[in-house]
């Protein structure tokens, strides 16, 4: 398994641990990290949740040969449970990112209450260069973050973010050496140990109410159209070129 968890002092730590596939993501590591979200929310000696990658990788997106073998179909597809752990979590969620965060891994981000950046990340939402569209709320979330027309940058053309536009952006909360990333962001982790834990989740509660409704229908939107891009003729055309190792030709589709 390559995704390795540990509660201690009151945080529990989703850990993604596969540097070798610069911790790319299977179907299998998703419903690793749902399970891990829902078994830390309903455990009481849990104040909060800590997502972190390696040393100069948070995660490269989707393993696509694993994403290809066993795409996602309805909202019983594991990294579907994995978003929706994530935005069913009552406890504050805080990621720890070094290096790169690709596809979900910015995805992710933004659902996240708070988010300790490397000086040298690297964030980037390259759906549309894959033949996709953006997933898990980012096509609503990012245009209100930053306005359409940044927001066409990273998400059109897939433009990535550094840490400080990261911070710019208000995706992040600070950004630190690469070398002390971790350790702050688990210091803020464990400071939810004395806060009052039934306020702090009524908090978070009132802070996500209002768009909530609005969120969930985008993010299904999303996933269903997701869905029938990854069939589409030009997804395949940029899949096999990723594989190849060459540019995608999208001169032949309209």
């Amino acid at each position: 398994m390559s995704i390795k968890t540990l509660t201690l002092n009151g945080v529990a730590t989703i850990e993604i641990a596969r540097p070798e596939k610069k911790n790319a993501i299977t179907q299998a590591m998703y419903s690793a990290m749902a399970e891990a979200l829902t078994a830390a929310n309903s455990d009481p000696a849990v104040r909060a949740v800590l997502i972190t990658g390696q040393p100069g990788i948070f995660t490269s997106g989707n393993d696509l040969e694993d994403f290809m073998a066993r795409p996602p179909r309805d909202a019983d597809a594991p990294v579907f449970q994995f978003m929706q752990a994530l935005l069913a979590c009552e406890k504050p969620v805080i990621a720890a990112v070094n290096g790169a965060a690709i596809g979900i891994g910015t995805t992710m981000l933004l659902h996240c209450d708070l988010v300790y950046v490397a000086d040298d990340a690297r964030l980037a939402m390259p759906f549309v260069a894959l033949g996709l569209v953006p997933e898990f709320g980012s096509s609503l979330v990012v245009p209100k973050l930053m306005g359409h027309a940044r927001a066409a940058e990273k998400l059109l053309l897939g433009d990535p973010m550094t840490g400080a536009e990261a911070l710019e952006f208000g995706i992040a909360n600070a950004v630190l050496p690469a070398a002390e990333v971790a350790a702050h962001a688990r210091r803020m982790a464990e400071r939810f140990n004395g806060l009052a834990p039934a306020a702090v989740r009524a908090s978070k509660k009132l802070m996500r109410a209002p768009g909530l409704a609005e969120l969930q229908r985008v993010i299904q939107e999303e996933a269903e159209l997701f869905g029938q891009r990854l069939r589409s003729p030009e997804a395949m055309e940029a899949f096999q070129a990723f594989f190849q190792k060459r540019a995608p030709d999208f001169s032949k589709f309209e």
